[in-house]
Formats: C-alpha cells, sequence, structure tokens
C-alpha cells in the first residue's frame, strides 16, 4: 500500500532536495558550417559547375575532351597542345612528304598530289587560328559557361530566355555533328581511293632510315589513311566548334532581345529603366562577344580568301583532268570552311538586325503609350497635364508620378529611352565596322571581283 505522502505528493521542500531544477532553455541558432565541411552537392562553389546528367554543357564537355581540348588542368593542358603539334602540324607534314606520284595507278597522281597539298595548307591555318583562339579563351575566361555567359548571367534573365537556350544548346551541337559526320564520311571515302588507287606512299625518310629496323613490313598505306582522317577530324572539329560556339553566342543575344520585345508590350507597362537596364546588359555582352571573336573572325576571313583564289588558280592553270579522286580534297575543305565561317556571318548578322530593330519597336510603343493615354483622358484632364508638363519643363514640379503613362516625366524618360537606342543600336563589330547585311554585301562583291580578276588572268573571257 502506498503512504499519506506517496498519494498526497511530496511538498516543495522536499522536492528541491530530492530533484535539480531544470536548466533554463537555451534557444538554438542554427549556425551555417563552414564551406569545407559542407557536402559537396550542397556547396555554391560547386553548383553548375560539375559534369552531372543535368548539365546543359556536359556534351561540349565531353567532345572537348575527346578532341584533347580541355584545358581546365596543367596536364590537360599539356596533352592539348601536344596534340595540337602532332595531329595538325606532324601528320599532315609527314604525310606529304611520303606522297610520290605513280602514273600507273592514275595519270592525274601527280595534280592530285598537288591538290592535296594546297588543302592542307587553310586546313591547319584554321584550325592553328581556332585552337590559339580556344586557349585564349580558357585562359582569360577559365571555363566555358563564362565563354557563353552562363555563369550567373542566366539566372537574370526570364523562364523564356532559359527555355529558349536550353532548345539552342541541343541544337547548336546536332549543327556540329550534322556538319562534321556528312564530311568526314566524304572525306574518307575520298582519302581510301587516294592512297590506294591515285598515289604511292612510301616510309618517311626518318623512318626508311638503318637506325629503324622494323620487323614487317608495315602497310604504309594503310598508316597514312587513318592517321590522315584522324587529323582532318581534329582539325576540322576544332575549326567548326569555334563557329559553333559563336553562334551559340549570338542565339543567346537573339533570344534576350526577344525577351525585351516583350517588354514593349502596351499591357506590360515595363518602365522605361528596366528596359534601359537590360539593354545596357545586352550591349555589355555584345561588346564582349566582338572583342573575343573579332580577331577570329578576320584571320579567318583573310585565310579562306587567300585558300579559295589560291586554289582556283592551281585547278584552273593544271591540264590534268579533274576528277573526285584527286580534287576531291579542295570540295570537301571548301565546303566545310564555307559553311563554317558562314556560320559565323549570318549569326552576326542576325543579332545586329535584331538590335537595330529595337529602334523601331520602342518608337512604337512610345507611340502606343501617348495615344493610349491621350484617348482615355478628357479635355480637362489635357490640360491640367499640359499645365503639369509646362510646371516640370520650368523646373518647379518635382512629384509627378510615375506609374502614370501620360505623366510628363514617364514621357521624358520613354523619349530618352528612345534617343538612346537610336544611338546605340549595333550588335556585333570588327573594329567598329558593324557585321550587318551591308558589310556582307560588301565582302561578297570583294570576293566576286577577285574572283573574276583571276579567271580574267587565266583564262581568256
Amino acid at each position: 500500500m502506498y503512504s499519506e505522502d506517496e498519494l498526497q505528493g511530496s511538498s516543495p521542500e522536499s522536492r528541491s532536495e530530492s530533484e535539480p531544477e531544470p536548466a533554463p532553455l537555451l534557444v538554438s541558432v542554427s549556425v551555417p558550417a563552414p564551406a569545407h565541411q559542407r557536402p559537396l552537392l550542397l556547396n555554391p562553389a560547386y553548383a553548375r559547375c560539375k559534369s552531372v546528367m543535368h548539365d546543359e554543357l556536359r556534351s561540349f564537355r565531353v567532345f572537348l575532351q575527346w578532341c584533347a581540348l580541355d584545358h581546365s588542368t596543367r596536364a590537360g593542358r599539356a596533352v592539348s597542345y601536344a596534340a595540337f603539334l602532332a595531329l595538325a602540324l606532324a601528320v599532315p607534314a609527314a604525310v606529304s612528304l611520303s606522297l610520290r606520284a605513280d602514273a600507273a595507278l592514275s595519270p592525274a597522281s601527280a595534280s592530285a598530289i598537288t591538290f592535296n597539298r594546297v588543302a592542307q595548307v587553310p586546313a591547319t591555318g584554321l584550325a592553328a587560328i581556332s585552337f590559339l583562339t580556344l586557349a585564349a579563351f580558357f585562359r582569360r575566361l577559365g571555363s566555358l559557361r563564362q565563354l557563353l555567359f552562363l555563369d550567373g548571367a542566366l539566372r537574370d534573365d526570364t523562364a523564356f530566355v532559359r527555355r529558349g537556350y536550353a532548345r539552342e544548346l541541343d541544337r547548336a551541337f546536332r549543327l556540329l555533328a550534322a556538319l562534321l559526320l556528312p564530311s568526314l564520311c566524304v572525306e574518307a571515302a575520298h582519302k581510301a581511293v587516294f592512297f590506294f588507287c591515285t598515289v604511292r606512299v612510301e616510309p618517311p625518310p626518318v623512318v626508311a632510315s638503318p637506325l629503324f629496323l622494323l620487323p614487317a613490313p608495315v602497310p604504309w598505306r594503310a598508316v597514312a589513311l587513318v592517321a590522315t582522317v584522324v587529323s582532318w577530324v581534329y582539325r576540322t572539329g576544332v575549326f567548326l566548334l569555334v563557329c559553333v560556339l559563336f553562334r551559340l553566342t549570338c542565339e543567346l543575344q537573339i533570344l534576350r532581345f526577344e525577351g525585351i520585345y516583350h517588354m514593349f508590350d502596351v499591357e506590360a507597362r515595363a518602365a522605361a529603366a528596366e528596359i534601359f537596364a537590360e539593354h545596357r546588359r545586352i550591349r555589355t555582352q555584345l561588346f564582349a562577344t566582338s572583342h573575343r571573336y573579332r580577331v577570329f573572325i578576320i584571320c579567318c576571313l583573310v585565310t579562306i580568301t587567300v585558300s579559295q583564289l589560291g586554289a582556283l588558280v592551281v585547278a584552273l592553270s593544271s591540264r590534268a583532268p579533274k576528277s573526285f579522286s584527286n580534287t576531291g580534297d579542295l570540295l570537301v575543305g571548301s565546303a566545310v570552311q564555307l559553311s563554317g565561317f558562314f556560320m559565323c556571318l549570318v549569326g552576326a548578322a542576325r543579332i545586329t538586325h535584331r538590335a537595330q530593330r529595337i529602334v523601331s519597336i520602342a518608337s512604337q510603343w512610345h507611340m502606343s503609350m501617348v495615344a493610349m493615354h491621350h484617348g482615355k483622358s478628357s479635355p480637362a484632364n489635357t490640360s491640367a497635364i499640359d499645365a503639369d508638363a509646362s510646371r516640370v519643363s520650368a523646373g518647379s514640379s518635382t512629384a509627378v508620378s510615375q506609374a502614370d503613362p501620360g505623366a510628363p516625366c514617364s514621357y521624358r524618360s520613354r523619349q530618352a529611352l528612345v534617343t538612346y537606342l537610336r544611338h546605340n543600336g549595333g550588335g556585333i563589330t570588327l573594329f567598329g565596322f558593324t557585321l550587318d547585311r551591308g558589310l556582307l554585301h560588301t565582302i561578297f562583291v570583294f570576293e566576286m571581283t577577285l574572283v573574276l580578276w583571276i579567271l580574267s588572268k587565266v583564262v581568256v573571257l
């Protein structure tokens, strides 16, 4: 049985002696762990930088690794430079020195070797220009995301721009594959005919010396075929990669201009200051893009022009019959070079005309806002607004509401925005020259003039 004290409970004095007082409650404040103690998946420094399944640049990273163009580490840079020296310089030079004409195989054997050497020079030159451009990008910017304005800049864009840019990323890699794979098939077929049915391949002088004793005869034709195709894939892939990156950058700016077009809707009622800030951000990125790619575009223009004119002179001055076996190098090389270069020119011209079109859209927006206000306001309100406008112009009114589309300060903001856009409507520039349709027409006329001049010197018109 329980005692009376146990049934009634102990007194406070006895309870205080038997049980300690509870400790005061402390408010727990969560202190974030240091960056080096956080899990990698929660560390912001590693966000969107690792090649995971949802990384939108994963295809480009894999392509860079397979083409030995990964400059993220010192070892990667060393491998990249070694691959460039071997595949872009050493292999084409060694194969060209090992070719010998053989009239028994083909009567056009000598001309085929000449055409092959003429085609190797611009391919190596464009690969060198593209490789140095990529190396400069990675040295100054550090990553592919900063090159494409994805490192922090895309977070300020709308969902429309982000969805469109995800589509453009997928389409850009498919475009690179669509240009590279068909031309690779044609080039491989031509090289097979070239090495096995047109010319004779001898080992290079260094390998043929007595210092190198080979245990068995080497199929030099097959070795030359594989080495040439691998070298061609490397040089063409590097050139087309830079062209696709430039086009992708232009497509991002086009999507951002489309976003600005939506801001000019009368229903959106975007302030002029917001449109001005967005346009300044795009102008800054266009300025950076022009400075990054202007040397590449000009060097490609000079190289392709000289190579095409040189190939035209050699082809017209040769008396040998022309066929796929001896002139296939010129055909495939010219098609790939012109496709990549025109991709750059068309992308630059598109973004330039999007930038110039915004002046017309801003003027229409400004007129629509003024007409909408005057259509809704009465004569008394119109006279009051005119009086307010006169007081603002005299400097006596400073408290006019900005939300009203017909207010004098809003009118002046829109007018200043239209004036600003009229004087800042350029897109991609090359040392001050805007790359638009006018410049494309000038380049076309210049190239056509050179072609006609060479034809007049070689053949009788």
